[in-house]
């Protein structure tokens, strides 16, 4: 059956106040009344708003009603921006394009700002670039975080000899094809997770109505440049953390994220921040929650439960793939990006970190800095640079939108190339294709006073999203 779309104007007509009632009203009812025709689902919803103490109790909708019956807030001014932006750190700068620094440069004039950086893999995002990093005073903006909330790598390694890579290429695919699911696909049996116990899920209404879409995606991946990767690792430090000889490891690398929950935190709450703070046009996908407001703290929450979603989902992929190689990995290391981080700057003073594309490097902090399907990947040690507020670049950055890539070069031309490269796709589009993406070497050039290069991962076979 046709899914039902519900315009905003729609929901408006029929009484629905503020952008928080009409979003929480459209993830109830894609969630819940798929089969009603959008005739019944109005009139549902006309009797929500009539009759909302009859509903106060209802099994979907008395999370609504609590947002009904919330005191209002009162009309706010518009917010005035600083006439100039401050002044921030750009890593790369030749390699970025005018739009995300134009993004940074309307980040930087916001009221709450107190620093910002820029990464050398910086492209246009919502709101704040992704390869942004911002520093605000006591608020959270959700576009800052991102849509998928706290995006996350992880490497697994494993005392296994890289010719097996070659010599069980067959198996291998087999194995990622089994233990591995990418967008829409899910497994029949999805594994258990004490992050799906969490309190939060009961207590605020809409992660109680997104708890059984997190059921079910948990352990898988997205779309678009999720990955997961077999390859060899050669470790390149001397004195590596884990005191292993340098050379070349059997390795698994993935890129995954907080799945449809990250994505519907992130609206919602947005849409939510747009209500309370009323800034000009070109800089309201910016706006902020602050950290003393019930909306900010639940914001804080829901975001914090979807970065611990990502690691679940993290830590059932490597589990699974563990547990069909039949070995267990002699180290592993992860990281977040598109997350919000209570710290303190070099002067002391507090401020909520927000890293949008953009890599934690404190002092000797281990984190992954990937490239593209067929161009290494990075272990890294942070140096501690206050000037990028810890922080380094994410990955390559996208050099050419998904439509343009599309455009540039057939499958098989990829598929092509991949080969010279020895490199085995399995699924994956034209829209990720090496070239459209910065070279990550260069990436790597520019943040030389930011990170250490512990470790080079070379992807041999590839797994990503049909």
């Amino acid at each position: 059956m046709k899914k039902v779309r519900l315009s905003g104007k729609e929901l408006r007509r029929i009484g629905f106040p503020t952008e928080t009632s009409k979003s929480l009203a459209k993830t109830i009812i894609s969630k819940y009344y798929k089969g009603s025709t959008k005739a019944e689902i109005l009139d549902l919803l006309s009797d929500v708003i009539k009759n909302q103490d009859n509903y106060e109790n209802h099994q979907h909708f008395s999370g609504l009603i609590d947002v009904f019956k919330s005191k209002p807030k009162q009309a706010q001014e518009e917010i005035k921006l600083r006439s100039t932006p401050l002044n921030y750190k750009i890593y790369g700068k030749k390699e970025i394009e005018e739009s995300p620094i134009k993004q940074m440069d309307v980040a930087m004039r916001l009221p709450i700002t107190i620093k910002g950086a820029l990464m050398a893999d910086a492209h246009q995002g919502y709101g704040l670039p992704i390869g942004g990093v911002l520093a605000t005073k006591n608020a959270v903006i959700p576009y800052g975080v991102g849509m998928d909330i706290g995006c996350r790598m992880c490497i697994s390694v494993y005392d296994l000899t890289v010719n097996k890579i070659e010599i069980d290429k067959t198996k291998l695919k087999q194995i990622l094809l089994d233990e591995t699911r990418f967008g829409n696909d899910e497994f029949n049996i999805p594994m258990e997770h004490s992050v799906l116990d969490r309190e939060e899920f009961k207590e605020i209404p809409l992660l109680r109505s997104l708890k059984s879409k997190a059921y079910s995606q948990i352990g898988t991946s997205g779309h678009g440049n999720h990955f997961v990767d077999i390859g060899v690792l050669d470790i390149i430090d001397i004195e590596n953390e884990w005191k292993l000889p340098t050379g070349k490891y059997f390795a698994i690398l993935s890129h995954s994220g907080s799945r449809g929950m990250g994505a519907e935190i992130a609206k919602y709450y947005t849409k939510i921040a747009k209500d309370l703070c009323h800034l000009p046009k070109g800089a309201t996908n910016l706006s902020w929650l602050n950290l003393n407001s019930e909306e900010g703290q639940e914001y804080w929450l829901a975001m914090t439960l979807a970065g611990d979603y990502s690691a679940a989902n993290h830590e059932q992929i490597h589990l699974r793939l563990s547990k069909a190689l039949g070995e267990k990995p002699i180290f592993k290391v992860e990281n977040h990006h598109n997350f919000a981080w209570k710290e303190k700057l070099e002067d002391g003073s507090d401020v909520i970190i927000h890293r949008k594309g953009a890599t934690p490097t404190g002092k000797r902090v281990l984190g992954i800095i990937p490239g593209s399907m067929a161009t290494p990947a990075f272990i890294i040690r942070g140096k501690e640079n206050s000037e990028s507020m810890n922080s380094a670049a994410h990955g390559a950055g996208r050099i050419l939108s998904r439509k343009a890539a599309k455009q540039s070069v057939s499958k098989k031309e990829m598929q092509k190339y991949l080969s010279k490269q020895n490199v085995t796709l399995i699924g994956g589009n034209i829209d990720e294709a090496p070239w459209v993406y910065k070279d990550i070497r260069k990436i790597m050039e520019y943040q030389k006073d930011l990170v250490e290069v512990v470790a080079k991962f070379t992807p041999k076979i590839v797994r990503m999203a049909k």
